[in-house]
């Protein structure tokens, strides 16, 4: 069965009631409360987004998003009561497409949700020309990236983000309209835009520190560089 949205958190009222929330507001949902109930879900069932607490009572959501990455690409949105820049970083280095603080807002939370899932599901559904650069060649219509005729896995995210630099090449991209385009949160920080180019780079480029594909525009944003 494919949900909606699957809440992995082992606060259970908190859980429930996110759960019930969405699913009032239309959105298919369900909760578990540890790290092995996550993993007999996907056993059976899909979700289009994830969202995942770091503390959980039978593992860490950092240990469970480092498994759930070898075989899905679903977005993964971090929900902690845990603030600093370092568990952001870290949640953002393996995998997770987002970062979201306890306590949260359930209709803001919402609202973001949605906001992946219309992403996400547009661009499955997108149908359209592939563009080639040199040795990358990024599939529209199918989401995948290609280096060198070989697949670069990407999460959501960073093919959203890759996609939109491609799609404006050589035009420089400041984050305000990045936030808003990719994102659709004009309050992402830079630390979360900051390590996804940097993943994207490490990904895509064959010098990361000598990009040759995804620019940086000091003090004005970013910009993919297209010759001819």
């Amino acid at each position: 069965m494919r949900y909606n949205v699957l809440i992995i958190d082992d606060e259970k009222d908190l859980a429930e009631s996110t759960s019930e929330y969405f699913n009032m507001m239309g959105l298919r949902s369900r909760y578990v409360l540890s790290s092995s109930e996550a993993l007999d879900f996907f056993r059976e069932n899909e979700a289009g987004v994830i969202l995942l607490d770091i503390n959980l009572g039978d593992s860490s959501g950092f240990s469970l998003c480092r498994t759930l990455r070898e075989t899905i690409d679903s977005p993964i949105l971090f929900i902690s009561a845990r603030s600093s820049d370092d568990d952001m970083v870290v949640a953002l280095n393996i995998g997770g497409d987002d970062y979201i603080t306890k306590p949260y807002s359930l209709n803001v939370l919402y609202a973001k949700v949605k906001a992946v899932l219309n992403r996400y599901e547009s661009s499955a559904r997108d149908s359209g020309n592939s563009l080639v650069f040199g040795d990358l060649k990024i599939d529209i219509g199918a989401g995948i990236v290609y280096k060198n005729g070989k697949e670069v896995v990407l999460t959501a995210m960073e093919y959203k983000l890759l996609s939109y630099l491609a799609v404006n090449r050589n035009k420089v991209i400041g984050k305000e309209e990045i936030f808003i385009n990719v994102w659709d949160d004009s309050f992402v920080s830079d630390g979360t835009l900051n390590v996804h180019i940097r993943h994207l780079r490490e990904k895509l480029e064959d010098d990361p520190n000598e990009p040759v594909y995804i620019k940086t525009a000091r003090g004005r944003g970013y910009l993919f560089k297209a010759e001819g």
